[in-house]
């Protein structure tokens, strides 16, 4: 059997989608369980089979998916394998998504439109899941969305923990891509003592998707180490903009830092060729060969979610994680 058993009677079993095995294997090991064996595959037609190879009767159940493309599928995956587990007569179900899906879809810009992040969250909790896990949400109240608890993780101990290897933080200043990540770029600055803080100034045609144009920088950055803060890097253009208005600013070098790399084209070639000393992610998402270049560093995320899961398990707390800030 898969999983731990504390006192011989609870069972924890780790469950992994398709979208991203690699993640899945490094989270079971930092826990030190099996991944219980699933068979998945896919129809002619396009719809999804599902099936756990053993029982999971009276289990807590982690089901792990990332959302990298193409999206639409790992989640019906995910529901389904959640749905499965329900009727599987598991004891508690958590969906375990470091890439929250729809995410940026939290809010109406305009008429007619939906809320999509909304959805997400109401099709999980009907196909049966107790409560949700992610990494960073693109907006923190997107755990109201959920009728039940959610994990809300930071990968910014990790990500700082790297980033105070790489630079001088004597000369750092602490750079948000836009004003509305203000919040988070000074969380960065106090993690990184006290430093600095700018903002570059940025437009978007809510009519065009992945489409700003940086304008300025709010800030002094002239012969700073400036370390670009993000959640997520899709496309790449708002981030390459940034660089190329701090650099016009005379910034002496930038860093990018993101937790997710969703890296649709051609964001690779974008962060290759910006002029950022150094791309800085995490594998919440899978970064496949032909997406990966010199300046970039992948940092692994399992052992926070390894973390977060046992403590879920063992009733414990999350919070205590993020010493308070979680």
């Amino acid at each position: 059997m898969s999983g731990i058993t504390t006192y011989g009677e609870r069972r924890l079993v780790l469950i992994s989608g398709r979208a991203h095995p690699e993640l899945a294997e490094r989270v079971a090991e930092e826990l030190g369980v099996d991944l219980v064996p699933t068979t998945a595959y896919d129809f002619a037609s396009g719809e999804i089979y599902v099936r756990f190879q053993e029982s999971v009767r009276g289990a807590d159940a982690f089901v792990l998916q990332s959302m990298t493309a193409p999206i639409n599928q790992w989640v019906m995956e995910q529901l389904l394998m959640v749905d499965a587990l329900k009727r599987a007569s598991v004891k508690t179900i958590t969906a375990v998504m470091p890439f929250f899906p729809y995410a940026r879809q939290d809010k109406k810009h305009r008429g007619r439109e939906p809320i999509s992040a909304r959805l997400m969250a109401d099709l999980y909790k009907t196909a049966g899941a107790d409560r949700l896990m992610s990494v960073d949400l693109h907006a923190a109240q997107a755990q109201g969305f959920f009728d039940g608890p959610v994990d809300h993780l930071f990968a910014m101990p990790t990500l700082v923990d790297y980033v105070r290897t790489r630079v001088d933080t004597a000369n750092v200043t602490v750079v948000s891509p836009d004003a509305g990540r203000i919040r988070v770029a000074e969380q960065w600055a106090a993690k990184l003592g006290g430093n600095p803080l700018a903002f570059v100034h940025k437009t978007r045609d809510i009519t065009r998707p992945n489409s700003a144009v940086a304008n300025r920088v709010v800030g002094e950055v002239a012969g700073r180490d400036c370390v670009l803060v993000d959640d997520l890097i899709d496309t790449g253009g708002t981030i390459a903009e940034a660089v190329r208005v701090l650099r016009e600013n005379d910034a002496r070098s930038v860093m990018i830092v993101a937790t997710h790399g969703v890296l649709s084209d051609p964001a690779a070639r974008r962060l290759a060729e910006c002029g950022a000393s150094e791309v800085v992610i995490t594998d919440t998402l899978p970064i496949p060969r032909d997406k990966r270049f010199p300046s970039l560093t992948v940092l692994s995320i399992a052992p926070l979610l390894a973390r977060a899961i046992r403590e879920v398990f063992d009733e414990g707390s999350v919070t205590s994680l993020f010493d308070g800030n979680a």
